[in-house]
């Protein structure tokens, strides 16, 4: 999250209390598209506006990152303070997004069995290893942080399970523009494994151009969007080979928020080249759309996706869960 969008939430003051009650209610994000409707590239599915609420003792809010698990037909979501929720949603008969249900909620924890702290805490992004293999019990969480760069590995209950090895440079956290600025996006693609973008360019980095890096410490440019102040904030790796990734763009409080889903063209070789990025959608406060923090993203099945905001546990925000599908321009499938 950028220095100058935590200013607008301290000035508009923190929430100080957390409903008993789970809520999620339907919203619409634009007047004047509906349910179903095509806009850009995507179709929508549906969105939620979930309460403030705790979920086994951790509050439902600051959500920066998802992951969906087929196996155990479960939606994680982390927040940025730590905590870890299993959600089902629930869909009507024409595959709309209707409600979703809290399952259970964890505390991730760090190497000593103890809940993480500050500034330890910061997680951001968040990936799954086998959670489509039709085998339960089995899948492990990867969860990127910020402050403290670092990608941990994590059983579906919170419980730490060691370290990815980060090349040298993104471990420092001298080399990103602050430390609300580092490791936003994670992602495990067919090929290359896990993948990690920054939010911003590392110090020394042309302007405008972030990094997708893999853990072998190689690493593609990837060009960020026209807004301005757009940072990287997530990524889903297809199997189709190719990237969708989101962005949102912040300058201040009586500017407009963007929101913008992009494709990104894969390389087929580890050099280091720019990577071929094309809007899908882009959403736009001054336009009419109700936006918020979107930072979390993954693919639900075949081209559906759900994306969530992170409403930084501020009562002036609101945490939105949206569902849409991908209308890619060609007929290619893709699994599940």
């Amino acid at each position: 999250m950028p220095r100058s969008l935590l200013a607008f939430v301290l000035i508009l003051g923190l929430s100080t209390c957390a409903a008993s009650e789970f809520r999620a209610t339907p919203i619409s994000l634009a007047d004047q598209i509906s349910v179903g409707d095509a806009y850009a590239g995507i179709r929508l599915l549906g969105a939620l506006r979930l309460a403030n609420t705790q979920i086994n003792g951790l509050r439902l809010c600051g959500l920066s990152g998802l992951a969906w698990d087929e196996d155990e037909g479960l939606l994680y979501a982390i927040s940025d303070i730590g905590g870890l929720f299993h959600l089902r949603p629930e869909f009507d008969t024409q595959g709309y997004l209707t409600g979703i249900q809290p399952v259970a909620a964890y505390p991730l924890r760090d190497a000593l069995d103890r809940p993480v702290r500050a500034p330890y805490d910061d997680s951001e992004g968040l990936a799954l290893r086998n959670g489509d293999n039709q085998i339960s019990g089995d899948s492990e969480l990867l969860v990127s942080f910020e402050v403290k760069p670092r990608i941990a590995r994590y059983s579906p209950d919170g419980q730490w399970k060691g370290e990815e090895r980060l090349p040298a440079l993104l471990r420092d956290p001298r080399n990103y523009p602050n430390n609300n600025r580092a490791l936003e996006a994670i992602t495990l693609d067919p090929r290359w494994g896990v993948l990690v973008g920054a939010e911003a360019p590392l110090k020394n980095d042309p302007v405008g151009q972030t990094r997708i890096s893999r853990l072998d410490g190689g690493f593609w440019r990837y060009p960020l969007g026209n807004a301005p102040g757009s940072a990287l904030v997530a990524m889903e790796a297809l199997p189709e080979g190719s990237l969708l990734t989101l962005e949102r763009a912040f300058v201040a409080p009586l500017r407009p928020l963007i929101i913008s889903l992009r494709r990104t063209e894969q390389p087929v070789s580890e050099k280091d080249v720019l990577l071929q990025v094309t809007d899908i959608a882009v959403f736009d406060s001054s336009q009419g759309w109700l936006m918020d923090n979107f930072e979390g993203l993954t693919r639900y099945r075949d081209w559906r996706f759900f994306m969530v905001s992170d409403d930084n546990c501020n009562a002036w925000q609101s945490t939105l869960l949206a569902h849409f599908k991908w209308l890619p321009p060609h007929s290619a499938a893709i699994p599940r």
